[in-house]
């Protein structure tokens, strides 16, 4: 056990962590050059194409004697809850700072979350070899945020491989060997599971006391189900089999679990029979930011929809979803997301992996609601929420947020958080140059445009990242929107009162452009209770019922017109308006 070094690399997106993993992999030997390639861990079809990573990946490296078990990490805000459940396998964290860039904001969301979790942090400048590098400034940022000093952070270039031969000696050498007694009774923590249709359910797992053989009886504490270790063995990253996985070690069982919610995330393995032994703490509940829905074309598609998540659900740990029905649009599920990403990356996965062709309505957040009565209600989306009449008071969901930024554009950036209805808490700054805008406002107002205003109003150069703080009061309507006189609960919206007339005309305006025309002219109408605030109209499909005259009196070509008048009249007694099912996701991009 004193020769295991277990780590993680962190660092914020694109500052070179696929592509230190790779080095590493390469430089210990553990994958040939012929097998070779960029981004090795990405393993999905989406991350290649997005240059993002998505899923944590663990593999295993030899280097002087030691194994060096690595997991490696996404970047990205929305995929936070995949680091933190790496931090509690490991004892150890490499930090990547792009040496082109410096800290940005996930750099320090993700660094708090390795010192909570009592990790030895192992600082590395990269992108050296760039012509833009300036490693000694962002080497004095890291030594002032770490409170080190600037000569213990490590300057590699992660694409050359310069550097990368010292960092394995310093990761031997400084990450404490895992703690854990072998004779003690079976512990082992899920941090990750897979769905094989094949073979069962796959669980990623860090043996913290005791060892697990090939064949053994397994129990999942939490859950309760039992099962046999059809396979154990460790990653290169490919699945190896091993006669047995033993304390401080990282690695997979393969169980003959069939059904995906006796194998939870977070959930403690032990032998079956041991009984009585304790769970470890496993991962605190996650906490969905934003809510949407997802509705199958054809409803006959909807068990096949429903079947898709509870898979996906299992490698990915962050989703929770409940049955939903619209009148609109049938049956469908809402699910909770940890943002816009996250949204479009599960999206792409149901219809790429599960073949579904899926309608996605505009997210929202929850909100709670005390009634008159007393009551306390939490809702999701607006059509549940009750008439003005009964309601005390809406509170909405806060989150407390960080921007680094180039110091120059501080004063735009503070005129955003105020747009957001946000204030300001903290103004620090890392050196001369840059500084940390520290922020809390109104979740909903964050999810929207927030971030692209941001990149916009900073030339790129600043980064946000946020976390959930709590709920505050507001003074906030319900804002319906009406097609041909018929209220479309998907449509419908909760905002401040002070910008729903804005909010109103705007989507309004964007409906007008994305329904097509109908063969009568439909009123596209925005109210608070039974006030309407807003009001297009989308004019009505011609057919040329005069193309068949040729020439006479013109009281002939007034009386067909008359007529086609009357049957669209009647028509629109009795028509529906057919929305696109692309509409939802048009609203959610920028001009909603």
């Amino acid at each position: 056990m004193k020769n295991i070094r277990n780590f993680c690399i962190i660092a914020h997106i694109d500052h070179g962590k696929s592509t230190l993993a790779d080095r590493l992999l390469e430089e210990t030997g553990t994958v040939a050059g012929r097998d070779m390639r960029a981004q090795l861990l990405d393993t999905m079809e989406l991350e290649q194409e997005k240059g993002i990573t998505i899923k944590l990946q663990p593999a295993r490296m030899q280097w002087k004697d030691h194994e060096l078990n690595l997991i490696d990490t996404p970047g990205h805000v929305d995929f936070s809850y995949e680091v933190s459940r790496s931090l509690e396998a490991v004892e150890g964290a490499i930090l990547v700072v792009d040496a082109t860039q410096g800290i940005q904001a996930q750099t320090l969301a993700n660094v708090y979350m390795a010192i909570e979790a009592g990790l030895k942090i192992i600082p590395v400048a990269n992108k050296i070899d760039l012509p833009a590098a300036e490693p000694d400034r962002v080497a004095a940022e890291i030594g002032q945020l770490l409170g080190v000093e600037p000569s213990t952070v490590s300057k590699i270039s992660a694409k050359t491989g310069e550097g990368i031969h010292e960092l394995l000696d310093r990761l031997v050498d400084e990450v404490p060997a895992p703690k854990g007694d072998v004779d003690a009774p079976t512990q082992a923590l899920v941090f990750d599971s897979l769905y094989d249709g094949y073979r069962g359910v796959i669980l990623y797992v860090r043996i913290m006391n005791g060892q697990i053989k090939k064949n053994q009886e397994i129990r999942l504490i939490q859950s309760g189900s039992a099962s046999l270790a059809l396979e154990v063995g460790h990653f290169t990253p490919a699945r190896v089999e091993d006669p047995a996985l033993t304390t401080g070690q990282v690695g997979f069982i393969t169980t003959n679990i069939k059904s995906v919610q006796f194998a939870r995330v977070g959930d403690t393995v032990t032998l079956g029979l041991t009984p009585k032994t304790e769970a470890l703490p496993g991962y605190k509940k996650v906490q969905p930011l934003i809510f949407a829905s997802l509705y199958p074309t054809s409803q006959e598609e909807y068990p096949k929809l429903k079947d898709s998540l509870e898979k996906l659900a299992l490698s990915d740990a962050s989703l929770t979803f409940t049955t939903e029905n619209s009148a609109a649009l049938g049956f469908g599920m809402r699910i909770g997301f940890l943002g816009l990403l996250h949204l479009e990356i599960i999206k792409e996965r149901l219809e790429r992996e599960f073949d579904l062709d899926l309608i996605v309505t505009s997210p929202s957040v929850s909100y709670k609601v005390k009634l008159t009565n007393g009551d306390e209600l939490t809702i999701e989306q607006a059509s549940a929420l009750p008439d003005a009449s009964a309601i005390d008071s809406i509170a909405e969901p806060w989150v407390k947020g960080e921007v680094v930024t180039p110091a120059e554009y501080i004063g735009g950036i503070l005129q955003l958080v105020i747009d957001a209805r946000g204030r300001q808490t903290k103004l620090e700054y890392l050196d001369p140059t840059r500084a940390v805008v520290g922020f809390t406002a109104p979740l909903a107002e964050i999810i929207t445009d927030f971030y692209d205003d941001l990149k916009s109003q900073t030339s790129g150069f600043a980064s946000l990242s946020y976390e959930w703080d709590e709920y505050h009061e507001g003074d906030l309507v319900r804002v319906d929107i009406l097609l041909a006189g018929e209220r479309v609960d998907s449509l419908g919206a909760i905002v401040a009162r002070s910008k729903s007339e804005v909010f109103g005309r705007k989507l309004c305006e964007r409906l007008k452009e994305l329904i097509p025309r109908q063969n009568f002219e439909v009123a596209v109408q925005a109210a608070i209770g039974a006030k309407f605030i807003a009001r297009e109209n989308i004019s009505a499909l011609r057919k040329d019922v005069t193309a068949k005259l040729y020439g006479g009196d013109v009281s002939r070509k007034k009386k067909l017109l008359e007529k086609q008048k009357k049957g669209k009249a009647r028509m629109k007694q009795i028509g529906k308006v057919s929305i696109p099912s692309d509409v939802f996701m048009q609203l959610i991009k920028k001009g909603d």
